[in-house]
């Protein structure tokens, strides 16, 4: 039987979730949530890119043991952005993640932090199973992300999103 997203992540020493300028936990109380749905926020512009957390939350409501929320930390533990971890589909067993750093920590680097961290997590849990992630066609700032980490566009769609995975 095939283990849930959930029971991969909740078995992952406590160390895999830092790095040397993040890290990430699940949403373990009402701040942590109260902050990834209110207090967390990007630019307008950046918004028609990202699902809202709320929506990510209720998501992981619905559908628990693969979409697991969590909140991004400075190694100070100020929250900083928010990310939820999901298997890719239900007929794929590939997984992804969807992000966003808080528009007053955008710029310093916490964005590909938060993603090469999100990559260790994922590689932890089972390194065979492939990462692939998508954006919208017109999101060039999330391409050249994704490509410099080692993701390269596929021929797959993701409704009309395109879909880069990790080599």
């Amino acid at each position: 039987m095939e283990k849930s997203l959930l029971d991969l992540l909740n078995n992952l020493p406590k160390d895999i979730w830092i790095s040397e300028t993040v890290s990430m936990r699940k949403i373990e109380d009402d701040y942590d949530l109260w902050y990834a749905v209110a207090e967390c926020r990007v630019f307008p512009e950046q918004e028609e890119f990202v699902n809202p957390a709320g929506f990510s939350i209720g998501r992981a409501y619905l559908v628990p043991d693969n979409n697991v929320p969590c909140v991004i930390c400075k190694t100070d533990g100020e929250r900083i952005g928010f990310i939820v971890f999901r298997k890719w589909s239900d007929s794929d067993s590939g997984f992804n993640w969807s992000y966003f750093i808080d528009q007053k920590f955008q710029g310093m680097g916490y964005g590909k932090a938060a993603a090469k961290l999100a990559i260790k997590i994922l590689r932890a849990a089972d390194p065979k199973t492939p990462i692939k992630l998508s954006t919208e066609a017109s999101n060039a700032k999330a391409q050249r992300l994704y490509q410099s980490l080692g993701f390269a566009k596929t021929d797959e769609l993701d409704g009309e999103d395109l879909v880069f995975a990790l080599n």
